[in-house]
């Protein structure tokens, strides 16, 4: 645990198969003095799991004109001799926004603990109009013609864009004529992230790779509205633009990384299990006076593999294989009917410390007695928040209650509500976190997304992490994810309690019920 105010930005994680193919080393923004923001650093840490992490001395730390106030975020690439080169945006001391350059001290180094800056800084500088809006690179990428190129999130006559360099040294950069991408419908784009996804498979590809039949992504974490979303899409390698697909909406109303508390994302290629993998910034949804009062703020969420759905207009997440090493003490539950406003506790497991997996199966005959979907509900969000997880209405809502007091005074609820809407079924997967404590006054927003699946052919899955105040849920395998941050004062430790319930008119079955307390994960 980080005692300072921390964004675990990953947009600073690299895959070092160049040393060891085993290890892992994650550069992360960090206060190493508060837990407030300033003194941005880049703290260091290094696994060989993706769970149990070992600290290392900062890597980056505010010494130059360049970053006098500080080492933001940014991205790391392994060049083409090996060497890792980390792109970093530096704050000087009018907080002018310039992109610099850092090598290892000693490329040989497995754990690359000391950096070393480019004499070079700064290597990209903006106009005078964007001098406060021209940060976080991204991983460079190698074209078929040798030139490197690298976004830059910016925001360009009231437009959210990727500026777009290219450079044949990796330290003298031009920008591009045009921009890689721009919005009309968004503002300041913050930590891009720009990837290839197969057509058809899980395998995860390197940044570099280009060939016909593979789709990129484009994520962008909007500043105003505090949102990851993701665009699919085509790159034009010849002209260097990428265009969405049509039906991939262009704006925060579009396809999310998350629809909960989940921001300034970033993946990596692991090469040795050929895998792409997103880490995020999970925020604190408490007051800066309760974070200065507990000494540190923020924390990273479990590593997601993410690849593209067989349909090709969404990615898919699910957590990492590695986190299923802390598991332990399992219960297994099947064939459970739950009634009209019933609940059942799941026995024998911490249920501060628990990973659940949940498969229901809603009959027909039940499913046709869902609540028609009023034309005007088009926003998730706001269905969740207006009728939460104790609304009867028809199919649900139902799931799971967990961080939860033995008398549920406490919880935090995550379900399902089935609507019908003309001739189809739509599902709605929600977090309701207005119970989450009672003795504690922060953001408890509800969240909400539909989950693209037909409950009539599949069955509804859900798999929830929860590590004490962060809850990770992942719905439809994966399709649909939504975390949040509960800070209970009754349910905690031993005193926690996880429920399924149903708070419907009519049952739900569920088929399957794998439940599993988590181990603590080892950080030194």
């Amino acid at each position: 645990m980080f005692d300072r105010w921390i964004v675990p930005l990953t947009c600073n994680a690299v895959e070092l198969g160049i040393h060891d193919m085993s290890l892992n080393s994650q550069i992360l923004m960090y206060n190493p003095e508060s837990a407030e923001w300033g003194n941005i650093t880049w703290g260091h840490s290094t696994s060989t799991d993706l769970v149990n992490w070992t600290i290392h001395p900062p890597a980056l730390s505010p010494s130059d004109t360049y970053d006098i106030n500080g080492c933001w975020s940014g991205s790391a690439t392994i060049l083409q001799d090996g060497t890792p080169a980390i792109l970093y945006t530096g704050g000087d001391s009018q907080n002018v926004q310039l992109q610099n350059l850092a090598v290892p001290k000693d490329p040989s180094d497995p754990y690359l603990v000391e950096w070393v800056k480019s004499p070079h800084n700064p290597i990209m500088t903006p106009n005078e109009e964007e001098k406060e809006s021209f940060r976080d690179p991204t991983t460079a990428w190698l074209g078929s013609d040798g030139i490197w190129r690298v976004a830059i999130g910016n925001e360009r006559k009231n437009r959210g864009t990727t500026v777009l360099y290219k450079s044949k040294d990796f330290v003298h950069w031009t920008e591009t004529e045009r921009p890689l991408h721009s919005s009309s419908e968004t503002t300041m784009w913050e930590c891009p992230d720009f990837f290839p996804v197969l057509n058809n498979g899980e395998n995860g590809l390197d940044i570099s790779e280009i060939f016909s039949g593979i789709k990129h992504v484009l994520k962008n974490s909007v500043a105003r509205s505090f949102v990851d979303y993701y665009t699919v899409g085509v790159y034009d390698h010849h002209n260097d633009v990428y265009t969405p697909d049509e039906g991939s909406v262009d704006n925060e109303s579009g396809l999310r990384l998350d629809y909960g508390r989940y921001y300034a994302s970033k993946s990596f290629f692991d090469s040795e299990k050929k895998r792409r993998i997103f880490i995020a910034w999970v925020n604190e949804s408490t007051s800066k006076e309760i974070d200065l009062i507990k000494g540190w703020s923020g924390l990273q969420s479990f590593p997601r593999k993410i690849w593209l759905d067989k349909g090709g207009k969404q990615l898919v997440q699910w957590p990492v294989e590695e986190i299923e090493m802390l598991r332990t003490n399992k219960v297994d539950l099947q064939n459970i009917t739950l009634e009209a406003g019933s609940k059942r506790e799941i026995c024998g497991v911490t249920a501060a410390q628990a990973d659940v997996e949940i498969s229901f199966s809603i009959p027909i005959a039940v499913l046709e007695q869902a609540e028609m979907l009023e034309s005007s509900w088009t926003n998730p969000q706001e269905i969740a928040n207006k009728s939460g997880s104790s609304a009867n209405t028809g199919v649900g809502p139902f799931g799971l209650l967990v961080l939860a007091s033995n008398n549920i005074e406490e919880y935090t609820a995550i379900f399902f509500t089935i609507f019908k809407k003309n001739d189809k079924f739509v599902v709605l997967m929600g977090c309701d976190q207005k119970r989450s404590s009672v003795g504690l006054e922060y953001d408890k927003t509800n969240y909400g997304a539909f989950l693209d699946i037909d409950p009539l052919t599949e069955k509804l899955s859900l798999r929830t992490l929860i590590d004490h105040s962060i809850v990770e849920s992942f719905s439809g395998g994966g399709k649909a994810c939504i975390t949040t941050r509960a800070y209970p004062t009754l349910a905690i430790n031993d005193n926690a309690h996880i429920f399924v319930f149903n708070n419907g008119s009519q049952h739900v079955d569920i088929s399957t019920l794998s439940a599993w307390s988590l181990n603590q994960a080892h950080i030194n």
